[in-house]
């Protein structure tokens, strides 16, 4: 059972990762504003310069560094959408677990409530932590079984969804196998495994 500090803890990691990458990727922040201004003379600066010197013969091979580091540029922005995506989904989950044990938690407290539906609070809350300790046991197990950079595991009613992140198109066998482990942990239960796109 996850003590409430561990919880706490966990809470105020993943906001401070979610912020951290939000800082880092919005044009309002001042680092990004006097980053742009650079940019902007820097730009301005290479226009005069070229249009002072137009009989200049381009080299190929700038054009070719300058469209490598454009994409490079957007596999980072997309590995950052998928990190503040599942940091995103981990918090939303967290949050949402942490209003249900609260609203259990004061079921167990409540001087009016019966014995009957105390006990179901208590049935639920331990469920609550099985589910969140098995989908933590499920991640590790599989990122360990492939060396995949991050999975994320959400147990949601009768569905166990699996995002798994990845450079690689997962193979058939991979899904077929990561299914396995989830029936393994969670019995019988449909299971929907997710790659997300590297668009």
């Amino acid at each position: 059972m996850l003590k409430k500090q561990t919880v706490w803890l966990l809470t105020m990691l993943s906001l401070m990762i979610v912020l951290s990458v939000y800082y880092m990727t919005s044009p309002d922040s001042d680092g990004d504003l006097a980053y742009n201004d650079q940019n902007e003379k820097a730009s301005e600066e290479a226009s005069s310069d070229e249009a002072s010197s137009p009989d200049k013969p381009k080299n190929e091979g700038d054009e070719d560094e300058v469209d490598a580091e454009a994409e490079a540029d957007v596999g980072d922005m997309s590995n950052r959408g998928e990190d503040q995506l599942f940091a995103s989904i981990r918090m939303d989950i967290q949050d949402e677990r942490s209003e249900m044990k609260d609203q259990l938690d004061d079921v167990v407290a409540s001087s009016t409530a019966s014995v009957e539906e105390k006990s179901k609070a208590r049935d639920e809350m331990n469920q609550l932590n099985e589910i969140s300790k098995k989908e933590s046991i499920l991640e590790n197990s599989i990122i360990a079984a492939a060396d995949y950079k991050d999975v994320l595991v959400r147990h949601d009613d009768d569905v166990v969804h699996v995002r798994v992140k990845e450079t690689k198109q997962l193979s058939n066998s991979e899904v077929v196998n990561i299914m396995q482990m989830v029936r393994d942990e969670f019995g019988e239960i449909t299971v929907d495994v997710v790659q997300p796109s590297e668009d």
